[in-house]
């Protein structure tokens, strides 16, 4: 076993990516470059005019601001790599840089799943018991969550990854996918995968289903809110503020529970290729779009933020 792990050590493992074709990789190459640009340009205005702004101080920003930096982090932690290895013949990853990616893949997107069910909670607070809103969630909380979220997203990670490398890897080099994960590298160990399902069932599992659970329970509470509000115009005001929350929310959690709660005898890594292309570059892309577009103080303060940069240069 020992042996099997130095020899994966020294030669690396190589990417199968999304297809085999040239004329497509080229295709493949121009559309991921434009996604992961817009991602960085959506996602960083977004920083900015939330930090710069003095209208966009509540809880909810304050989250919107953190999942943005961490939309940031989840999507460069593969499509830079997805990039270059378009343009590459052999899509080769060092052992140490597949540990590395995936620690980081894992680690962010845990830290996305617990922020969403945070943010559907700090909505269920401003609609449910509006007049405690402010008393609530105080600053200090928010801090203490967004430091909660991190250190729930980093540990699952740490215990994914350590779980995984330390498995031999023999039956194969080539990982059929375009970035390091669980499923594709425990499809080419050598040894019993039981202890290593059982993490992804329960420390995995805890954070998707728990993280959904949550956002599910604050939802009925809030969808009941809604439905008892006298007015129709309060009630489609308040439903279009979660409305964008909700689409993010069923997106990201819908991918993820498809690639990591579900039976291992049930993946298709063929098939599947193209889920983690949903919640893992997709989802960072329309995070600020559906934020914003459905946010006019969003749209108020971005505007401001690029008048006053224009009045300045």
């Amino acid at each position: 076993m020992e042996s099997n792990n130095q020899t994966a050590w020294a030669s690396g493992f190589i990417l199968l990516g999304l297809t085999d074709d040239t004329k497509n990789e080229r295709i493949l190459f121009v559309f991921f470059l434009l996604v992961y640009s817009l991602t960085l340009v959506g996602n960083s205005l977004m920083v900015i005019t939330i930090t710069l702004s003095s209208t966009l101080s509540s809880p909810m920003y304050l989250f919107l601001r953190y999942l943005s930096i961490v939309d940031i982090c989840f999507t460069s932690s593969t499509v830079p790599k997805l990039l270059l290895d378009f343009l590459s013949e052999l899509k080769t990853i060092s052992f140490p840089g597949c540990v590395a990616q995936m620690y980081l893949f894992i680690s962010f997107g845990g830290i996305e799943c617990v922020l969403l069910s945070v943010m559907a909670g700090d909505r269920y607070v401003a609609i449910c018991m509006p007049l405690r809103y402010t008393e609530i969630m105080s600053r200090k909380l928010c801090i203490k969550l967004v430091a909660v979220c991190s250190f729930i997203g980093f540990l699952n990670s740490l215990a994914h990854t350590v779980f995984t490398f330390r498995l031999p890897f023999c039956n194969s080099r080539f990982i059929n996918l375009f970035f390091c994960d669980v499923p594709p590298l425990l499809a080419i160990a050598c040894a019993d995968t039981t202890p290593n399902e059982v993490v992804v069932y329960t420390a995995g599992g805890s954070v998707i289903v728990g993280s959904f659970l949550v956002t599910l329970l604050s939802y009925i509470f809030i969808v009941r809110a809604i439905i008892n509000m006298k007015t129709a115009s309060g009630r489609y005001k308040t439903f279009s503020t979660c409305g964008s929350h909700l689409t993010v929310v069923t997106l990201f959690f819908g991918t993820s529970v498809f690639t990591y709660i579900r039976p291992t005898s049930t993946y298709s890594l063929d098939q599947d290729k193209v889920v983690p292309v949903l919640y893992g570059i997709m989802t960072p892309l329309l995070n600020p779009i559906i934020y914003s577009l459905r946010n006019r103080e969003v749209q108020e303060a971005i505007k401001k933020v690029i008048f006053r940069r224009s009045i300045r240069s």
